[in-house]
């Protein structure tokens, strides 16, 4: 994340895209090409933090965004991946440093 302001500080939005049932491999390349799915998104700047695909399920976006660019995240979203995918969007933030804090505060005797 960035070390700016609080209020200008970017923040992370994971984006679960889960497949249609019913859609076939083909189906689903044609209407996003057709949608300008890989012109439009991810949204230009913003960053992608990661990508999986989880098998079963569809793919996960962790985007870090600008807060003015959250809307414009939306609209793509919108234009481009309705039809194709269903889409849940979540605030996420980095838990590792989190982590390791409780991990040392443990071994400290601490809770």
């Amino acid at each position: 994340m960035s070390d700016a302001a609080p209020d200008t500080a970017n923040v992370l939005i994971t984006i679960v895209l889960r497949h249609h049932a019913g859609l076939t491999l083909d189906d689903v390349q044609a209407r996003l090409k057709a949608s300008e799915w890989w012109e439009r998104f991810p949204v230009e700047g913003t960053r992608v933090v990661s990508w999986t695909v989880a098998m079963g399920l569809g793919q996960i976006v962790t985007l870090e965004v600008p807060p003015h660019l959250l809307g414009r995240v939306n609209l793509e979203l919108e234009r481009s991946a309705w039809g194709v995918f269903t889409t849940e969007c979540y605030p996420t933030y980095d838990f590792v440093p989190v982590r390791e804090r409780i991990k040392e505060r443990v071994r400290a005797g601490g809770q």
